[in-house]
């Protein structure tokens, strides 16, 4: 039996997104993302700027750790449209609950209408004092053809 094609991903022709026949589409990310390059991975990182000064509040703190991922994957020629995934770690989730009507803008300012496989952790505590998420991203850079 021939697996049938992957679908490629709308934004990044490295991606293709996952989807099961019959499973309703995901908001704001998918159910897994496949893709063929070279693989690039951050470490959990804040919403501290490069002074390691971190903004005030969730929702700034999100934009800024997006910020952040998105100046660690271009060292390796990665943008937001190469991000296979996502793991947020957030010291509450019910504030993430409660950000979302306001997240979805924020996500879209920095990442565009990008959205991977994504997971979401609450956790008691994190390294640095003051943080109130940390994302680790996962990127494919498609190979030079």
């Amino acid at each position: 039996m021939t697996a049938s094609p992957i679908p490629l991903h709308p934004e990044s022709p490295a991606l293709s997104t996952l989807q099961p026949p019959g499973w309703k589409k995901p908001k704001g990310y998918a159910n897994g993302m496949a893709g063929r390059g070279t693989v690039v991975m951050t470490g959990g990182l804040i919403g501290w700027d490069a002074d390691e000064v971190l903004a005030e509040g969730f929702l700034p703190q999100v934009e800024q750790t997006l910020r952040n991922i998105v100046a660690v994957l271009a060292e390796a020629g990665a943008g937001p449209e190469h991000v296979a995934r996502l793991t947020w770690y957030v010291r509450s989730v019910d504030t993430y609950r409660a950000a979302l009507p306001e997240l979805g803008p924020v996500y879209r300012r920095v990442m565009g209408r990008h959205f991977p496989a994504m997971a979401l952790v609450g956790v008691a505590d994190l390294v640095e004092p003051g943080a109130l998420v940390e994302i680790e991203a996962t990127a494919i850079v498609p190979d030079a053809a």
